[in-house]
């Protein structure tokens, strides 16, 4: 035992030495690195700005002044300041905001380095009471759990399939899957560069997903020759497109927390038409089985419920770091979705003596690509 301690002991005596000696370089007079993240801007309430900032460098900054278009303004720090490293502190500003305006804000630190943030569109912040909540609730139930319900309504006529068709149709949710993969694995690198660097946000992207897989194979690992329970897949798919879903609740909740009404609004009509197509691929696996109907509430809650969390953050409380890690969460959980999904149809041209990869196969993936694509484009527009 002690043997194997020795080389970690000896490690942190080496690390020890060099932070004290400072690596053998002796006194540097180079200017400390400065880096200031601003996380969010809210406008809490007529003639106040309030901003949210952590210390993104490696030295201490000090916040000396702070400019409101282009005019030295008065303000107040929750705290001292000078932050540490990673550490983050709440400024608020009596600035008289006008309504539908943009504004710019700098931050002076104490060596004169400048750190920009601006309002795009003045608009008072979404205040946190019940009336609020609910009317932000009710938007993420439009946009998340009734088209994944409406979706689901084509399970009657799935049932009706052969073999042929079903082997499409499971195709098809993987070309689903895979478009939403990829959609959120751009959505979470966008959301990677709010992120403090200090956490290499673009990397934790890839990071975490890969651990979400490994960990979802581990947990339903099973036998070789035994296939992947119908309703239990289900459920597997409705929580990654659950996850995808709180990613497209951030964005219309931020986009409000913005001003930006018009871009919600939006993006509420783009991503309902985009989600009803959801729920074709959580009926897939079960349209050999009849489930009860509770199983379909429960589906169409856990693919479209998370919308509404996605909502209330990001109106309220949007964290890039936060939103980053569940992104990232939801791409792992997918993968091993699609990987799940695979398996029925290689098992499934086994039975049928048939390539598990033909132009069924082709034509089902390609074609559900095709139709995210197309919905997507309404969001995008």
């Amino acid at each position: 035992m002690a043997l194997g301690l020795l080389p970690l002991v000896l490690l942190a005596g080496v690390l020890a030495l060099i932070v004290i000696t400072d690596a053998g370089l002796g006194d540097r007079t180079t200017p400390p690195i400065e880096e200031l993240n601003v996380q969010r801007v809210t406008l809490p309430e007529p003639g106040r700005i309030v901003l949210d900032v952590v210390n993104d460098g490696p030295d201490p900054i000090t916040i000396a002044q702070v400019l409101v278009d282009d005019a030295y303004w008065s303000h107040e720090i929750d705290g001292d300041r000078t932050l540490g490293r990673l550490e983050s502190t709440t400024i608020t500003i009596p600035y008289p905001w006008v309504e539908g305006e943009a504004h710019a804000i700098a931050l002076v630190s104490g060596t004169g380095v400048v750190f920009d943030a601006e309002v795009p569109v003045a608009l008072e912040s979404p205040k946190t009471d019940s009336g609020t909540f609910a009317r932000f609730a009710l938007i993420g139930f439009y946009v998340g759990v009734i088209p994944v319900a409406l979706g689901l309504l084509w399970y009657p006529f799935m049932r009706r399939l052969g073999d042929t068709g079903m082997h499409f149709i499971l195709a098809l949710t993987i070309g689903l899957l895979v478009f939403l993969a990829v959609d959120m694995f751009g959505e979470a690198q966008e959301t990677a560069l709010a992120v403090p660097h200090a956490f290499e946000g673009p990397l934790l992207v890839p990071i975490v997903a890969l651990l979400t897989f490994l960990l979802l194979m581990t947990i339903s690992s099973r036998k070789p020759d035994q296939p992947p329970h119908g309703l239990g897949l289900a459920y597997r798919i409705a929580l990654g497109i659950g996850l995808h879903n709180l990613g497209e609740g951030l964005a219309i909740g931020t986009a409000f927390a913005l001003g930006e009404v018009a871009l919600g609004v939006f993006l509420i009509l783009g991503f309902t038409l985009h989600n009803v197509t959801e729920g074709v691929g959580i009926a897939a696996p079960i349209v050999h089985e009849r489930p009860a109907l509770s199983n379909f509430v429960w589906l169409a809650l856990l693919a479209g419920g998370p919308a509404i969390l996605g909502v209330w953050i990001g109106a309220f409380v949007f964290s890039p770091l936060w939103a980053t890690v569940f992104l990232a969460i939801g791409i792992g959980a997918i993968a091993q979705v699609i990987v799940e999904v695979g398996r029925i149809i290689v098992r499934g041209a086994e039975r049928r003596d048939k390539p598990a990869l033909d132009w069924s196969t082709m034509g089902g993936i390609t074609a559900g690509i095709a139709i995210m694509y197309a919905t997507a484009l309404v969001v995008a527009a």
